[in-house]
């Protein structure tokens, strides 16, 4: 019970410490990006950059989590997180709201993501491919300030090949996932098809939904700032993250878009579920096996509180109040225990003081 206790305890100040500290970071960041995007580029893509920030916050500020790792440098950490998010809501706004459909420009814009990860690779010419090309420096001096920032990773040697694994696989999603809608499911099952063996239990479009998360890049490079990570234990974090907490992340958000997607015509691969029952037991599912691995990881309170931030984020969102949704909802907080419950409240009120 005490150590019960503790750990919430924990998980309450690491929260309270993550909007009060991380969060005016997260902003300071932004706007100094936001800054950078409207006095630069061509206005096509000044716009999308600008579109992405002011759309896309909460992907920066949830991703920011990890600056409060174990032996993270917060201001430093903050600044890599919110650069490379960026570069992913930035490349996500391009492929789905300019108006291309271009499977080659999309795959060179994301080479960002991977060259973001390794500072040893030299810079590619991202917009080789892509209707629009001046946008006064931006996308390059995101990858740059990636690159600055995991070059101080004591660890990063044992974290990189998973990370660099895990940016592969979400720029071939993105790649995929914005094509025409005539040709876009035939291409990602045949791109999706090969890697599924070594992922028994999953589906298709869970597989997909792994690849999409950020967040497993983000706690490989936390874990990278300890100088005595083992390669053990990164191995046991990559697995941990994906497919499952990484599939947590995508299936939630998807979970809560799915009605506006429909409205759209938007890929959302909770869609896929046959039915609300088979939907609830899937991300019942990926609950118990986040948390399953949470516990066999290095800063179990730390991953806890993440799995249990998530459900709290997406299920605090107003878009679960429709009948169906908000009855998954309730079951997903039920099984989940009193603290996910505790912690869904306090988003929900950060949500009425418009902090999240």
């Amino acid at each position: 019970m005490f150590s019960t206790l503790a750990a919430t305890a924990s998980g309450f100040s690491l929260l309270i410490k993550f909007v009060q500290t991380v969060f005016p970071l997260v902003d300071s960041e932004l706007a100094c990006w936001q800054n950078y995007a409207a006095t630069h580029g061509m206005q096509e893509l000044s716009t999308q950059a600008l579109a992405s920030i002011s759309t896309k916050k909460f992907h920066c500020q949830g991703g920011s989590v990890y600056s409060l790792y174990k032996h993270v440098p917060t201001n430093d950490f903050v600044r890599l997180v919110v650069a490379l998010q960026t570069i992913s809501d930035y490349l996500d706004n391009l492929c789905d709201r300019a108006g291309i459909a271009d499977e080659a420009a999309f795959r060179q814009l994301h080479l960002a993501m991977t060259d973001a990860l390794d500072p040893e690779r030299p810079l590619s010419d991202y917009y080789a491919a892509y209707p629009y090309k001046d946008d006064g420096g931006y996308l390059r001096n995101l990858v740059t300030a990636c690159r600055e920032q995991i070059a101080k990773l004591p660890s990063y040697r044992l974290v990189k090949a998973e990370a660099l694994r895990q940016a592969g696989l979400y720029s071939e999603l993105q790649t995929y996932k914005h094509l025409d809608p005539l040709v876009r499911e035939e291409k990602m099952i045949t791109w999706i098809t090969p890697h599924l063996s070594r992922y028994p239990g999953i589906t298709t479009w869970e597989f997909a939904a792994a690849t999409g998360s950020t967040l497993g890049m983000f706690m490989l490079c936390a874990a990278a700032c300890n100088p005595a990570l083992t390669s053990v234990q990164a191995e046991k974090i990559g697995k941990a993250y994906f497919p499952w907490i990484n599939g947590l992340h995508i299936l939630l958000d998807y979970f809560i878009d799915e009605a506006e997607d429909h409205q759209g015509g938007d890929l959302n691969f909770v869609a896929y579920y046959a039915t609300n029952q088979e939907t609830l037991a899937r991300l019942t599912l990926f609950v118990q096996q986040t948390r399953s691995q949470a516990d066999m990881l290095p800063e179990t309170a730390f991953t806890r509180t993440v799995v249990d931030g998530l459900l709290a984020m997406y299920l605090s969102d107003p878009k679960t109040e429709p009948p169906t949704q908000r009855a998954i909802r309730d079951k997903l907080l039920d099984t989940a225990g009193w603290y996910p419950r505790l912690m869904y409240t306090f988003c929900r009120w950060l949500r009425k003081k418009h902090k999240l």
